[in-house]
């Protein structure tokens, strides 16, 4: 899957989020450790989903882009 992510650099070095996964955060040193790190935390956040939806009912929709 693809998620789009937004960074912003700073004193620390770069925070990156998933806008598309309310309250999924990370940070890196550098940009291209924050890129590394979002990919751990969508995983984390999408388990994590899984596990407190678990027996609800789901469906897929698909979204022209």
């Amino acid at each position: 899957m693809k998620y789009i992510v937004k960074t912003k650099q700073s004193d620390e070095g770069y925070a990156v989020w998933c806008p598309g996964l309310p309250g999924c955060w990370s940070q890196g040193a550098t940009e291209e450790e924050a890129l590394e790190n979002i990919k751990d935390a969508i995983a984390a956040y999408l388990a994590t989903v899984e596990v407190i939806t678990e027996g609800e009912e789901t469906h897929e929709v698909e979204v022209p882009a």
